[in-house]
Parts: structure tokens; C-alpha cells; sequence
């Protein structure tokens, strides 16, 4: 008896929840090193470190890398490589995973109130430009992963990288990194499993030429404001 295997798409991984342990491990591991001192204890070794070996390295290159996997999506869109949804689907989506990760990053941060690296402020947890960076990585994976892998693993690439900078700049600590990648990746993951319904709801009762608004929350730099999105 033959039996073919069939490699499971994007969307099929979304109601997965194998899919969501990875980034619930990374959120679990930020949540930990405030209580388990193993772990808080890596969170020094890497500050050391890096001390030692790159004291007074900066850059602002993260300020930018954090956008970089969202701009490869309407890049790859205006050279002809199309992903999985149109430009409103695809933009509606973005903002309502940038609206999830701001809410949640916003709420999170002024909880915990943990110091940064550089005493700057208490906003340290968890690390916002690594969190953007990977929900944009995995809006780069969610549009393109089903065309070749190697998309999703440029967006992490270049999100991975965004992390590292944000330890070696003296802003964050090894597990606010952790963390941020867990809830950007487990933002972006939501706000495709969740816009199928959002989109049915606002189209509800609508003639066909007819469109809704959303409004969705944005965060950044510490400031909360809205976006006004219309679902086509």
C-alpha cells in the first residue's frame, strides 16, 4: 500500500498547536528569569560577556532590521512574487498583529518594570524592536513560506539579528529578547488565525462594493496611538 505525505501549508499550521509551543517556550523563558535565578543568571553571563568583548558598541541598524521582513512583503508584492493575500487582506493583517503585539507589549512593559542593561528606564521587558522585528518575520513567513521556506528564514534571519543588536547596544537583557520574539511570533501567528472571522464580521449585512473600517491599537516607542484600516 503506497502512502503519500503531504506537507502541511501556512494556514493548516495556524490550528496547529504544535505551531504555537516554540514561541509560548520563548515567553515562558522571559517570564521565568523573574523567578528562577538559573536562568536570570544567563541574563548576567551574556551582559558580561559582551561587556568583555565589545565594550561601547553601538548602532542604530536594529532601529530599522525590526521593519525589514515587512518591507521584503510589499517588495517581493511590487516585483511581481505574489504571497497569499491582496494588498488590503495583507495590510489589514499586519496592523492587526502590529495592534496585538502593541497592546500586549504596552501592558507587559509597565507591569514589569524591569531595568534596562543601561539603567535608561524601567521598560526593559520585553524587548520591543525584537518582538516587531519577528511578528514581521512571520507575516514574511505567513505570506511567502508557502512558496519557499527560504522566505521565512531570511525574515527570522534578519529578526534574530535585530535581538542580538538590541543586547550588544546595552538595552535589553538576553530573556527580554527571548521574549519578545515569542509574543511578536505569537502575535502575528493570532491575528492570521483570528482576521478570517474579524473580516466575515465587518462584511456582515455589506452589499459587495461595499467596505469596513477596522481600528486597531499601535505601539511604538512607547506611545500608544490607533490605525484606521478598511477591509475590502
Amino acid at each position: 500500500m503506497n502512502i503519500t505525505h503531504k506537507n502541511k501549508t501556512i494556514e493548516e499550521q495556524n490550528h496547529s498547536i504544535v505551531a504555537y509551543i516554540p514561541p509560548s517556550v520563548f515567553v515562558a523563558w522571559g517570564i521565568l528569569s523573574f523567578h528562577v535565578k538559573g536562568i536570570r543568571q544567563i541574563d548576567f553571563n551574556v551582559y558580561n560577556d559582551m561587556q568583555q568583548d565589545h565594550p561601547g558598541f553601538k548602532t542604530h541598524a536594529d532601529n530599522y532590521l525590526q521593519y525589514a521582513p515587512a518591507a521584503i512583503v510589499y517588495g517581493l508584492n511590487l516585483a511581481g512574487v505574489h504571497g497569499k493575500h491582496n494588498f488590503a487582506d495583507r495590510t489589514a493583517l499586519y496592523v492587526l498583529s502590529e495592534g496585538i503585539f502593541a497592546g500586549s507589549t504596552f501592558t507587559v512593559k509597565n507591569l514589569s518594570k524591569r531595568s534596562r542593561p543601561s539603567e535608561a528606564d524601567k521598560y526593559s521587558f520585553p524587548s520591543g524592536h525584537t518582538g516587531n522585528a519577528f511578528a514581521s518575520a512571520e507575516f514574511l513567513n505567513q505570506e511567502y513560506g508557502d512558496i519557499s521556506p527560504w522566505y521565512g528564514i531570511a525574515g527570522y534571519s534578519i529578526a534574530a539579528t535585530t535581538g542580538i543588536l538590541r543586547v550588544y547596544n546595552n538595552a535589553h537583557w538576553f530573556s527580554d529578547v527571548v521574549a519578545g520574539a515569542g509574543v511578536g511570533i505569537l502575535s502575528t501567528k493570532l491575528a492570521y488565525l483570528v482576521y478570517p472571522c474579524i473580516k466575515r464580521q465587518f462584511s456582515s449585512g455589506k452589499q459587495d462594493n461595499e467596505s469596513g473600517t477596522m481600528i486597531m491599537p499601535t505601539y511604538q516607542n512607547r506611545v500608544l496611538g490607533f490605525t484606521f484600516v478598511k477591509v475590502l
